[in-house]
């Protein structure tokens, strides 16, 4: 009777606090420069060592910049928080992929792309998007700083275990309808609120042929419904993707790890908190019309006419009246990247959109890969060809413009079409105005100026 987030969450259990949190073992920690600074100060002051350093793995991405990246960063406080990440790896012996190592790029992408990430393990990381790990069939989510320094020093963290919610969605996705679309689609479903409290189990035939990269993408906007995280059940999608990977079991380790992750699914009568089914068939390409990322409507609805402070104070901030429709609306900015839509998929996507056409002249596009090994794939499949034939430029690999941490920031009042993970105010830079999307409705924007209903260039 027992859910595949059950199965996962009790094997790790140290012990039960009662009428308190459990202690759950970790297996794996990333640690980028943002959150980290602190975590590990904290275990300098205490005169405290990683009590497991092989299970920690850091790397910069938030202010990397995607461009130049042999030369120093410079911006002063990016610099320092790349600089004192790798100071901070070297001193406590931790492996450490720093800016134009062939292992770099952002840790949402790098994790399961070498196979860090597995099936069945507990994944954690000073960041809310470490959800996206739990495509590989495993429980990931994101914690604090003061929680990152319990699991350097301890391998363990104290938690309250959430409820559960199974998603099912049922059938065949619609042309140019993506895993982006799917979680647009339930995050307007369901709010940005409507999964607090609960980790999320995707599960149905729509999920089950979604590649890796689709539930990646699924599971990173996990966190954006408020759940604490979400999980696919691994199969042969995930066994066909980790095999070969650098950090993946090899040989007869291999076949052992099969055979466990195989029984990493729910029991057929397993109960679940919360059961959600939705059909593939109700679903179109989508965008944000809001500040939030569950305002959202598919790309040939019009802005729903609602009321409320918050509602009219996100279309002011947008510049969108009630009742509008978007399609035809002049786009100044496209983005694709972040550990959202970073990934080859992504990109094969936003190729065969613009194949044989050619940027707007209007548009300033950043095409940033989630890491250096997707830059390559991106070579090595002649994409970059594609799309320099077009008009694009590839930047080097980041967090980029998801968040204003680094150069790459959209300008006050312009409108950017993102296939990032947030649209809140200032997101993407102050006074930006971003619309969230597919790497399909990104590349018909990129091409035509203005917000294009994908379907009509494939």
């Amino acid at each position: 009777m027992n859910t595949l987030f059950d199965k996962i969450w009790d094997r790790h259990v140290v012990q039960q606090i009662a009428d308190g949190p459990t202690q759950l073992y970790i297996d794996r920690l990333y640690c980028h420069e943002v959150t980290s600074p602190q975590a590990f100060e904290g275990m300098r002051t205490r005169g405290l060592k990683c009590f497991r350093p092989r299970q920690i793995f850091c790397m910069p991405d938030h202010n990397t910049p995607t461009h130049d990246q042999d030369k120093p960063i410079e911006d002063p406080v990016s610099r320092n928080q790349v600089d004192m990440l790798a100071k901070n790896a070297a001193d406590f012996g931790l492996t450490h992929y720093g800016m134009m190592s062939p292992d770099n790029g952002i840790i949402h992408v790098v994790g399961p792309e070498k196979g860090l990430s597995l099936p069945g393990m507990t994944i954690v990381c000073g960041d809310s998007h470490t959800s996206t790990h739990g495509a590989m069939g495993a429980v990931a989510f994101g914690i604090g700083t003061s929680e990152v320094e319990m699991v350097m020093a301890s391998q363990c963290i104290l938690q309250q275990k959430p409820k559960t919610m199974r998603i099912t969605i049922q059938g065949s996705l619609h042309k140019g309808v993506t895993a982006k679309d799917v979680a647009l689609y339930l995050m307007a479903k369901l709010s940005t609120s409507g999964a607090t409290g609960y980790f999320v189990e995707y599960a149905g035939s729509t999920v089950k042929t979604m590649s890796m990269e689709g539930r990646l993408t699924l599971c990173n906007l996990s966190i954006e419904m408020g759940a604490r995280g979400g999980l696919i059940a691994p199969d042969d999608t995930t066994f066909n993707y980790l095999k070969g990977r650098a950090y993946a079991p090899k040989g007869e380790d291999w076949d052992k790890a099969v055979a466990y992750w195989k029984t990493l699914k729910s029991d057929d009568d397993a109960v679940f908190d919360k059961e959600l089914i939705f059909d593939a068939a109700d679903i179109e390409p989508r965008i944000t019309y809001g500040t939030n990322p569950g305002m959202g409507i598919g790309i040939t609805e019009q802005i729903p006419c609602e009321h409320g402070a918050g509602f009219e104070k996100a279309l002011d901030y947008m510049g969108f009246k009630a009742g509008q429709k978007l399609l035809g609306v002049k786009v100044d900015y496209v983005f694709l990247g972040a550990c959202t839509n970073g990934r080859i998929e992504d990109f094969r996507a936003f190729a065969s959109i613009v194949k044989g056409r050619q940027k707007s002249h209007d548009v300033i596009a950043w095409l940033v890969p989630g890491s250096w090994a997707v830059d390559s794939q991106i070579r090595k499949e002649g994409l970059d060809k594609v799309l320099e034939a077009a008009g694009f430029e590839i930047r080097q690999p980041g967090c980029s413009a998801c968040l204003a941490m680094n150069d790459d920031k959209i300008p006050a009042g312009k409108l950017s079409v993102s296939t990032s993970n947030r649209n809140f105010e200032g997101r993407q830079g102050p006074g930006a105005r971003t619309v969230l999307a597919s790497p399909l409705v990104a590349g018909a924007a990129a091409v035509t100026g203005v917000i294009t209903d994908p379907r009509e260039l494939l």
